[in-house]
Formats: C-alpha cells, sequence, structure tokens
C-alpha cells in the first residue's frame, strides 16, 4: 500500500496539480492550505510524508516542519519560493529531507517524494551492526540507531548518512557520492547540504561526533569507528 503524501500549500492550483501528479505516481493524497490544518491532519490521516509550502497564510511553515519532525520523524519535503541557499539550508537544518524552489516541475517533486520514501522505508538486513566496541550500533531493519546504548534521534536524512558511512567504515565518502546516495540524484548545492546535515549528526553524537564521522580535507568524510566483529 502507497504511502499516503500531506499536501500543504496554500495555492489551490498547485494544491490541485500536486494531488493529481501525485495520485497518478500511485499516492494517496491529501490536502490543505491551512497550517494549523496541517497540525491536525498530521496525525489524523496517517501521512507517511509531507510536502509542505513554508510560506502559509495562518502559521509559519516552519512550524509545520517542527511538528511533522517531532511526531514520528515524518520526513517531509519542502516547497517553497523561498530560494536562497541561506533559507535551504535553514529548512534542511530544521528536519527537511528535500527542498524544491518554485516554480518546480511536478514530476521532479514526485520523484523527490519517491526518492525520500525509498531511503526511509526500503527494506534492508535485519541484523544489528555495531561500531567501536559496542559504541555505536545501527539496527537497518527498524532504521534505529544508538550511541552508547542510548537511542540517537535521527532525522532520516541524517539515517541515511550515517547508515551511507557505517556500510564500509574508514571509507572516504565525497560530498558528491553522499548526497546522491542518501537522496538518490543529484541536488544543486549538495556540498553546504552534507556539511549541515554532517553537523547535526556530529552534535547528536556528542563531543565524540567529529571522531566518529570525521572529515578528510578536500575529500570528504567517513566512519571512524571499525565495524565489530
Amino acid at each position: 500500500m502507497s504511502a499516503t503524501v500531506l499536501v500543504v500549500e496554500d495555492e489551490k492550483e498547485i494544491r490541485d496539480l500536486l494531488r493529481r501528479y501525485l495520485e497518478r505516481a500511485g499516492f494517496a493524497v491529501v490536502t490543505t492550505g491551512s497550517g494549523a490544518q496541517a497540525l491536525t491532519m498530521l496525525t489524523a490521516h496517517a501521512a507517511g510524508i509531507v510536502v509542505l509550502d513554508l510560506g502559509l497564510p495562518d502559521i509559519d511553515g516552519l512550524e509545520v516542519l517542527r511538528a511533522a519532525h517531532a511526531d514520528g520523524r515524518v520526513p517531509v519535503v519542502v516547497l517553497t519560493a523561498r530560494g536562497s541557499v541561506e533559507d535551504r539550508i535553514r529548512g534542511l537544518e530544521l528536519g527537511a529531507d528535500d527542498y524544491v524552489t518554485k516554480p518546480f516541475s511536478p514530476t521532479e517533486v514526485v520523484l523527490r517524494v519517491q526518492a525520500v520514501l525509498n531511503r526511509t522505508t526500503g527494506s534492508a538486513d535485519p541484523a544489528t551492526a555495531s561500531y567501536g566496541d559496542g559504541l555505536l550500533c545501527l539496527d537497518e531493519s527498524r532504521h534505529e540507531a544508538r550511541w552508547q546504548g542510548e537511542p540517537l534521534e535521527l532525522t532520516p536524512t541524517e539515517w541515511g548518512l550515517l547508515a551511507t558511512l557505517a556500510a564500509v567504515p574508514g571509507r572516504v565518502y565525497s560530498r558528491y557520492e553522499l548526497i546522491n546516495r542518501v537522496r538518490g540524484y543529484e541536488f544543486e548545492g549538495y556540498e553546504r547540504t552534507i556539511d549541515s546535515h554532517v553537523k547535526n549528526l556530529r552534535h547528536k553524537l556528542g563531543a565524540a561526533g567529529a571522531d566518529v564521522v570525521q572529515t578528510v580535507l578536500g575529500v570528504g568524510y567517513r566512519l571512524g569507528l571499525p565495524r565489530d566483529r
């Protein structure tokens, strides 16, 4: 059964356009032009992913983004006219899993929704892997991570980044390679996007963050913990 997509967009024509394209791709779709109503619909309709316009008429779209992220960490594709690099980075730092600026191709939005869902709900090896004598544990089947025995509350993108680095500990992944593996396609401004997610991931890992996710100057990033046998 396809995930339910909650489209939060104040322009009716855009809402209807996205509904048609998403339904054509096999998704169940619910829509609203109200941020306040979106907060209720997040749980009432068991949304699997949100396509969210930040420029809503009643409340700031970032409030809806925070709620989606807090409410079971529902993935969010932000759709907005706020096209500056700073705005994109701010949205990503607050938990958005992708960012599409207006004007846009509805086909592109569908592809990005599919890519986010593929990486956040895709099948994986059910075995739990541990690293650094048990300091870090990843359960691929549940998309769960633990650090020093405590659960890590990761966004879907942070999970994808950590899981990619952990696939081959010590291997250096370029920013270009990471954005394609984590997101599933090329993304304009990918270098700053990856750097933003790495910063957030390190923060959640605490004082050892920079040692766990290591920077290789001029190349990219690698996991600094060996896999336990």
